[in-house]
């Protein structure tokens, strides 16, 4: 196609940069009104494209501003007969996306991939038709922003999960997929009044939950803000209406203060030496909402509906801002913050303080350089934005960007599914403003509520995973203690240590979540195929034939039925109680009986003793003692296969075995105790005794004389004449507890004493 010669024939239009998106209203900074396109009948294509071409060609090349106009054409092409839901031809949506990327300066690939993103969803053209006409990285863009709607999932929820795992990791390998993807989101937002109710708080509440925080995240505070604002109007609409004509009816009593305030300090601030721009600031409506539901207020009581911007020429400037203005009003302690000196994790920098101001109104002031202010409300599209690569705010904002991206990488690497990937990547999404210090002096940036568990996978994944103790400030500390800012930690590792499924109850990192359930998954993985070839050898033996005596070629079509890759996976499956030891063996046993009698052999049908599984005690996640009887070794026992949990060890009168699983008697497995273990194990006792001063260290002393640990202790009724105690305690066996409950009933404050189980009745007093 022969390409229209260049600039001339395109109307200019007015350009603004994501850093120059507020304007300045009587001395109030008022967020921009959402462009809008208009109706079927006034659309004009080319009218927009030049407007998208004048601000493209300020800052690219003529070449890629031809390539800029092949892409507009050949979207104009396939998106021929396609409308939105408001009446106005589809291709107005492309269009709109890549003005928003242009107004960030993004280079022209980004650009022609705005204006593409929806082309492979909505037509037939291809991938390899973008990358032939415009390269390999348009075509890996356009791919990272479409959706899978040829791929079936079982729920949209699925669907979403898998969606958006796509766009994260394509996100990871170029920051403009998701860019792109969140120019996309916000021009949806904008013109969603056309979209059914229903459907309508969906896409706000999905907004609000993955996008505004991944532009809050990115540092894209502009956009951050215009999202939270679009997605509480659709999902709240009345809220959001009347919340609006509280705003208007009180700012007209506000503006002469706010304006008397912003003189007071353009007066105050030349006499420190310091040159600044003031700026008023009127709060968005989803923060004074979102003030209010989490403080419970009404909006007469929400004060700081106004807050102050002050810009100056470089850091040592801010300092002296803050004095001046600490000076001048009077600040509310705890309510300075310098992330300045600790930036957020998105690059931002500024400071923070509140004051009180006339007649006792908190109000709220930023102090930031101009530099920072561009970073704050461009982010990592300052990138585009300002190319001075020496500002080292800028490289920092990169490389942290470029960290998180990677960590992206490794959460999809220990995620299971893509729920449980998008799950973690939420996690990350709402960061906090926690940092502490590692002893070398490293300053770490965590969520607000992360505990010590946290902070050794920040530090490695290896340190996470065998930490048995930490140090805080010093002082010995478990690990599930919650880090405060300021605070310096210490983490004790062991070789042979391995993460606790408990931990998982308190860690607040994306992160640390990954990486305990993938260690997890993967030793339980491997237990349960130890425990499932066990299995599988017993049932084989009580048909007549061996594990061994199975050949390949048996095996070979046994998976081959049901479509499994190794031998390993059914061994696997068994352990975790998802297929039968029996009916696996019964088939394997027919298949190499035909093989057999195919190849002439004499099958030995004569069944073999059955031997029951032998039970350690350790043999980890994959048998588990039955929380009910707590079985110990010495008594009879019987094994239950609970799906995807593996083997569950009860006692053989267990009356919650028999009451729960008498239907699932082929899942019961004869199991047996080895003749010598060497863990010990948790059982409960209850001793009723006579409330006397010192009991319950003499009974405790008695335990202990027994050499058993005492694991957790409870007492009942402490103020009347006896009372009852629970003990957990750990044993080698049964005659260890007998021992132990000997030596307790020697003792004259003891009443009686009993082994417990969760199922008994309680112990009656005296």
């Amino acid at each position: 196609m022969e390409p229209k010669p260049a600039a001339a024939s395109f109307a200019p239009a007015n350009h603004n940069t994501a850093a120059a998106l507020l304007r300045v209203e009587g001395g109030v900074v008022v967020p921009p009104e959402p462009v809008s396109h208009g109706f079927l009948a006034e659309f004009d294509e080319e009218v927009e494209f030049a407007r998208l071409y004048s601000q493209a060609e300020r800052y690219i090349k003529p070449d890629d501003l031809i390539r800029l106009e092949q892409a507009f054409r050949l979207a104009l092409r396939a998106h021929t007969g396609q409308f939105r839901i408001s009446g106005e031809p589809y291709v107005s949506h492309p269009l709109a996306v890549a003005e928003i990327l242009a107004q960030w300066h993004l280079d022209a690939q980004a650009l022609i991939a705005g204006l593409l993103h929806d082309v492979m969803e909505d037509s037939d053209v291809t991938k390899a038709d973008i990358a032939a006409q415009f390269g390999k990285t348009a075509a890996e863009l356009v791919d990272g922003v479409s959706k899978l709607d040829r791929i079936e999932f079982k729920t949209y929820q699925e669907a979403q999960a898998e969606n958006y795992r796509k766009m994260f990791l394509a996100m990871a390998r170029d920051v403009r997929v998701i860019l792109i993807k969140l120019a996309d989101r916000l021009h949806n937002m904008r013109t969603l009044d056309a979209v059914r109710p229903d459907k309508r708080r969906r896409i706000a509440r999905e907004t609000l939950e993955i996008f505004a925080p991944i532009a809050n995240r990115l540092g894209l505070n502009t956009l951050f803000r215009e999202l939270q604002e679009l997605s509480f109007k659709n999902t709240y609409p009345m809220r959001f209406r009347v919340l609006g004509k509280a705003l208007r009816e009180v700012r007209g009593d506000r503006r002469e203060m706010v304006t008397r305030l912003m003189n007071t300090m353009r007066e105050r601030l030349p006499s420190w030496g310091v040159d600044a721009e003031v700026y008023g600031r009127e709060k968005h409506l989803f923060g004074i909402y979102r003030k209010m539901v989490e403080k419970h207020l009404s909006f007469e009581q929400v004060l700081d509906i106004y807050g102050f911007r002050i810009l100056v020429k470089d850091t040592s400037g801010c300092y002296l801002a803050l004095g001046a203005l600490h000076e001048l009003f009077k600040p509310v302690p705890g309510k300075f913050k310098d992330y300045i000196a600790l930036p957020k994790a998105n690059g931002y920098q500024s400071l923070h303080t509140t004051v009180i101001g006339p007649q006792g109104m908190p109000v709220e002031v930023q102090i930031r350089t101009q530099e920072m202010h561009a970073v704050a409300e461009s982010g990592v599209a300052s990138h585009w934005l300002y190319k001075d690569d020496t500002a080292q705010s800028l490289s920092d904002l990169q490389r942290k960007t470029h960290n998180w991206l990677q960590s992206l990488l490794e959460l999809q690497s220990t995620s299971g599914d893509s729920s449980e990937f998008l799950e973690h990547v939420k996690i990350d999404l709402f960061p906090g403003d926690v940092f502490v210090f590692t002893p070398k002096g490293k300053i770490l940036n965590l969520p607000r509520g992360a505990t010590a568990v946290d902070f050794a996978y920040a530090v490695h994944t290896d340190v996470g995973n065998r930490c048995v103790a930490c140090r805080i400030n010093g002082e010995l500390r478990p690990l599930r203690t919650e880090l405060k800012n300021g605070d310096q930690v210490d983490i004790t590792v062991a070789q042979h240590a391995h993460p606790n499924p408990a931990w998982l109850s308190y860690v607040r990192t994306g992160k640390a979540r990954a990486e305990i359930r993938h260690f997890l998954k993967t030793v339980q993985q491997e237990e349960a195929t130890q425990l499932g070839e066990r299995l599988l050898s017993q049932a084989l033996r009580q048909v007549g034939t061996s594990l061994p005596d199975i050949g390949a070629s048996a095996w070979d079509r046994f998976l081959r039925e049901l479509s499994v890759r190794s031998r390993d996976d059914i061994y696997t499956d068994i352990g975790l109680g998802k297929r039968l030891a029996a009916m696996v063996a019964r088939r394997l046993s027919d298949l190499q009986h035909e093989r057999n009698t195919a190849s002439g052999e004499e099958p030995n049908t004569k069944p073999r003793p059955m031997v029951p599984i032998l039970i350690q005690g350790g043999e980890g996640m994959a048998v588990q003692m039955a929380r009910c009887c707590r079985p110990i070794p010495g008594d009879p026992i019987v094994g239950m296969l609970r799906k995807g949990q593996g083997l569950e060890v009860h006692i053989n009168d267990c009356p919650m075995l028999t009451r729960n699983h008498s239907s699932d008697r082929e899942r019961w497995v004869d199991v047996e105790w080895e003749e010598s273990t060497e863990r010990m194990f948790d059982v409960g006792i209850r001793v009723l005794v006579d409330h006397r001063r010192g009991v319950l260290a003499r009974v405790a002393a008695a335990i202990a004389d027994m050499e058993a640990n005492i694991q957790n202790v409870n007492m009942e009724n402490e103020h009347s004449p006896s009372s009852i105690i629970h003990f957990t305690i750990q044993v080698r066996n049964r005659l260890h507890l007998a021992r132990v409950m000997r030596s307790v009933r020697r003792l004259t404050d003891v009443v009686r004493i009993v082994r417990e189980r969760n199922y008994d009745k309680p112990l009656n007093k005296r």
